[in-house]
């Protein structure tokens, strides 16, 4: 049963679902926030790993701004993943975005991924903190709603021959549970069952997500796998802690994106501020998701309001704690991440 009456398909309903923005902080914020956590460091090489980082650069032939630029491009573009097929109920046709595709250019499934719900204990994965999983929502709006409605019934791509739409028809195009979901699963345990039906469709938290990546990082140290790592500071993103795709989701997402430099959010005086509330990985940790649950933990208690509010004040406030702790988290990780390479 959905949270809200069904929604009724109007074609203005669709297109509403079409242009959602359910990517936490715009992609072009994702990528300041690396670029700005190198610049902290390179003002910082006292207290932080820069001078390693800028060697390691260096010797791969990047001038410093080349190598934040390449960092941030790959927080960029885990946007922009076309890794997470769902299925039709009755069709068995597979894609990676609402309505057919028309919205892949704002919005892909691979988003659901992007979560950790600090509203709910841990989930049937055996995650500390569960993902979006629209069943569990404590939050929503009518976009959560219209997906749910939208996406009734309908599956998680396994692969040929997995599961089905009526008939037996399906029109595989990537075996998202086979590859994503396994990659994202880190030590927790799931069955295709789980994925049956999108409305309780429990999926991975985006720290599984950054500890996946960060894995791929210490096995073959790449900027890029590095940049993947670092999508994570959507956990300083409320609306991804508190878990909903709407309640001023897109909204406050562009806000952010405007003001980010007219509102100073970005000072490394904040930054300084905000080092001291994470706990710094030790030099030997392999697992960095304690670190990204802090960043979680802070948002989730810190920037409620901005799910009610559209004031500037109010989002103003949240952006500079959300956004200084963002930039630290990222310097954190690039600490620890600059003795792996």
């Amino acid at each position: 049963m959905f949270k809200k009456s069904a929604i009724a398909f109007s074609t203005t309903a669709l297109l509403t679902f079409a242009s959602m923005d359910a990517a936490a902080w715009s992609q072009e914020t994702h990528k300041r926030i690396v670029i700005d956590a190198v610049r902290y460091m390179e003002a910082n090489p006292g207290t932080t790993q820069y001078n390693k980082l800028k060697a390691v650069a260096n010797s791969a032939g990047y001038s410093m701004a080349q190598f934040a630029d390449a960092l941030g491009q790959g927080a960029y573009d885990v946007d922009d993943f076309e890794d997470t097929f769902i299925c039709g109920a009755v069709s068995g046709d597979c894609q990676y975005a609402p309505v057919w595709s028309l919205g892949a250019s704002i919005v892909k499934y691979t988003s659901y991924w992007h979560f950790q719900n600090h509203t709910q204990g841990g989930d049937e994965h055996g995650n500390d903190l569960g993902g979006y999983n629209y069943d569990k929502l404590t939050v929503w709006g009518a976009i959560d709603n219209m997906a749910a409605s939208w996406l009734y019934g309908d599956h998680l791509d396994d692969g040929r021959g997995g599961m089905t739409g009526w008939w037996r028809s399906e029109s595989s195009k990537y075996n998202s549970y086979g590859i994503t979901e396994a990659n994202y699963r880190q030590g927790s345990t799931s069955s295709k069952n789980m994925y049956k039906d999108f409305e309780k469709a429990p999926f991975q938290p985006i720290d599984n997500l950054g500890q996946y990546w960060y894995q791929q990082f210490m096995s073959r140290p790449t900027v890029q796998t590095l940049g993947f790592v670092l999508h994570t500071t959507d956990l300083l993103q409320p609306h991804h802690t508190w878990t909903t795709s709407d309640l001023n989701h897109a909204g406050w997402e562009s806000w952010v994106n405007d003001y980010y430099y007219t509102e100073n959010l970005n000072d490394l005086s904040k930054v300084d501020a905000a080092m001291n509330g994470f706990t710094p990985l030790s030099q030997n940790a392999t697992d960095i998701r304690p670190l990204l649950t802090e960043g979680g933990a802070f948002s989730y208690s810190n920037g409620g309001i901005v799910l009610s509010s559209t004031g500037h004040y109010d989002r103003l406030q949240v952006a500079n704690q959300t956004i200084p702790h963002a930039i630290a988290m990222v310097v954190h990780i690039l600490n620890h991440a600059a003795n792996r390479f």
